[in-house]
């Protein structure tokens, strides 16, 4: 790969790490919230859905704005933004308070979603964008492996607030990094000035594309499965399973396996076979392995080798589907690269806020409904894929 890509990656992905950094690490304090709050589950689950909700809404906002102003000062205002909530979540009182401030918390996060996207769309297409996306997932992978334990190593010895305060000073070395490292990739030139009409013209002519739409809501989907396993692994793992901290994060690594590994391959694949075959046969893959996960428990083998296994399984698939639907999704809205890219964050997110909540409801401490809610995921995924590249070409997007 040439030292250009290689560098953008690895910025680019370590931006990428904040937020996710803000789920990964906290994972294995949620018991410990719980228990500290006095917060029953369900109401300490509701910290996550909130930071999606937020997380997802506001790339409406961000896109927009990087697409106007540049990449750089929206992403500077909410990392600034994701810091100082952090720290607030250190210090809350009170679950509600901790819910409030994690919506805060999103709000700073989401520029570190969309505008990332934007940033490869400004400079590469087609297979070598997918390479860099891919990449970045190599990054970001990083994070469910190592955040985790990070995490339960602070909370031993200083308590649950620990892990805000580390992510607080994670995200100033991010605003380190970004400062000296990344360059903007929208020259003035080149920048869409603010008019609320043609700030909502692009946003319809995007709800109006069935390809992208469709392409959006396939990643979405997979993207929600996954948001259903952060919601409750860390209760099904300690609490059914018998897990210490520790071993829930040394597991939770070990899911994102499949994920990290086969994600390194859509690049060549898509090169090879073409970005929409890609995409058409990962997804079914997806909504086999997760089928067949989901009969398994139901049929009574609650094994936590087998439904680990099966996890990564699943989720090799998802390194497929996810990155090389994100890069399709943005193929043809290149002028409006900022926009698409927090519009198809916006519905992610809040298609995996609303798994959460439904999960949350019916969860009972087993992991039927985790893979009952990934089965469900993965076929309204295959349903889409059939509808939104029934005819499509099957040749490789070229730059």
């Amino acid at each position: 790969m040439k030292s250009d890509l290689v560098r953008m990656a690895l910025i680019l992905g370590l931006l990428s790490c904040v937020g996710p950094f803000a789920i990964d690490m906290y994972l294995p304090a949620l018991p410990s919230i719980a228990e500290s709050l006095g917060a029953p589950v369900e109401a300490t689950q509701y910290t996550l859905m909130s930071y999606f909700v937020a997380f997802g809404v506001c790339q409406l906002f961000y896109g927009p704005a990087s697409d106007m102003f540049g990449r750089k000062p929206p992403l500077y205002f909410g990392l600034v933004l994701f810091a100082l909530a952090s720290i607030g979540c250190a210090f809350a009182p009170s679950i509600e308070w901790l819910i409030a401030l994690r919506f805060v918390q999103g709000v700073g996060a989401a520029s570190v979603m969309s505008i990332p996207r934007a940033v490869i769309r400004d400079r590469y297409t087609g297979t070598e964008a997918t390479r860099l996306m891919t990449t970045v997932m190599l990054v970001i992978s990083i994070s469910p492996m190592l955040a985790p334990l990070a995490g339960s190593a602070l909370i031993g010895p200083f308590g649950w607030p620990s892990v805000f305060i580390a992510v607080a000073l994670a995200t100033v070395a991010s605003m380190v990094l970004t400062g000296v490292g990344l360059p903007e990739t929208l020259p003035p030139a080149e920048r869409v000035p603010f008019k609320f009409s043609a700030m909502t013209g692009a946003f319809a002519t995007l709800l109006r594309d069935p390809g992208y739409m469709g392409l959006t809501l396939i990643g979405g989907l997979g993207m929600s499965s996954f948001f259903a396993f952060l919601s409750t692994a860390s209760f099904l793992y300690t609490g059914h399973y018998g897990l210490t901290p520790t071993q829930f994060s040394l597991a939770f690594a070990l899911n994102a396996l499949g994920f990290f590994t086969a994600s390194q391959f859509a690049a060549n694949l898509g090169e090879r076979f073409g970005s929409v075959v890609v995409v058409r046969w990962a997804v079914a893959g997806f909504a086999a392995s997760a089928s067949l996960m989901c009969s398994v428990i139901a049929a009574g083998y609650d094994n936590f080798a087998l439904l680990v296994g099966m996890l990564i399984v699943t989720n090799a698939f998802l390194g497929l589907v996810i990155p090389t639907s994100m890069v399709l999704s943005l193929e043809e809205h290149g002028p409006i690269a900022g926009t698409a890219a927090a519009l198809g964050g916006a519905l992610q997110m809040l298609l995996g806020a609303v798994a959460i909540v439904i999960v949350s409801q019916v969860f009972d401490g087993t992991p039927l409904p985790l893979v009952a809610a990934i089965a469900v995921c993965a076929l309204l995924a295959l349903g889409l894929s059939v509808l939104t590249l029934r005819g499509a070409a099957q040749v490789a997007v070229q730059s």
